[in-house]
């Protein structure tokens, strides 16, 4: 009989890349997270000594704790915080479960970039459109839930980058850019080992749109159009890209799970 506050592989993986997924939590111990040095998408790595620090961190929200097996380490720790109220999970077979399992992903720790002051901090053009919203979703669904993003002039993203040690990105001549035919998304995508199904067909809609290729996907042409009409409805870039989190998030559920649905009107059309 599975424990009350135990989430299984299989469960945990629908949450991952939606609003609703929890904060995960990777408490291995360094030697068994040196071995395998990979994060499941989103999570963040916190000791498990430091109890008041992660409460702190998680701020009252539900979590699911792993650690190598799912066993000691994460089952007590998640106990521990359902004791303080929290909403705490475990997950089933740990980090060897997700590993083990199919269609599981698992970001590299290396490349993450740096943290700055506990968050990744990552900087581009103001004015965003495609790229620029396209790549800030991937990055809170799939890699940093509470990653800072900051919009400059065009002139000014390498010296901001510079002073407050941000990480550039979708501008000229920097590692998270265009590569080719491919756009920043698929940089993205590649560097942080995101292989999905679902993210490969979103990254098709969004190269089209970036690149003003809509032939490379129907839906194409409507995220142009749709980008372009946020843009000009929000002059604030930090608002927008709130509104835009909300598109790339159906736009997501789409493409994992609706791609088959259509629509027709009168829906009694053909029936007697």
């Amino acid at each position: 009989m599975p424990a009350p506050n135990e989430i299984t592989v299989s469960q945990l993986n629908r949450l991952i890349g939606t609003p609703e997924c929890p904060q995960i939590v990777d408490i291995s111990i360094d030697p068994d997270f040196e071995a395998e040095p990979c994060l499941i998408p989103g999570s963040f790595r916190h000791p498990h000594t430091d109890i008041p620090g992660l409460m702190a961190r998680l701020n009252g929200t539900r979590c699911v704790i792993t650690c190598q097996k799912g066993i000691k380490l994460s089952q007590g720790l998640a106990a521990w915080l359902c004791s303080e109220g929290l909403r705490a999970e475990y997950l089933q077979g740990g980090i060897y479960g997700w590993r083990d399992a199919p269609d599981t992903m698992r970001v590299p720790f290396a490349a993450l970039p740096t943290p700055v002051a506990g968050n990744t901090l990552w900087v581009t053009r103001h004015r965003p459109k495609i790229d620029r919203i396209a790549c800030p979703w991937l990055i809170r669904r799939f890699v940093d839930p509470t990653a800072r993003f900051l919009f400059v002039s065009p002139s000014e993203v390498m010296g901001v980058a510079e002073r407050y040690g941000a990480t550039p990105f979708d501008v000229e001549d920097v590692h998270f850019s265009h590569r080719g035919e491919a756009c920043t998304f698929d940089a993205m995508l590649e560097e942080f080992q995101l292989t999905s199904p679902a993210l490969a067909d979103l990254a098709n809609v969004v190269r089209g749109a970036d690149t003003n290729r809509h032939d490379l996907h129907p839906a194409a042409a409507g995220l142009l159009a749709i980008s372009v009409g946020l843009s000009r409805q929000y002059r604030d870039d930090q608002a927008q890209l709130e509104a835009g989190m909300a598109l790339y998030d159906a736009l997501y559920r789409w493409a994992r799970d609706g791609q088959g649905e259509g629509h027709d009107w009168p829906s009694t059309k053909g029936q007697s």
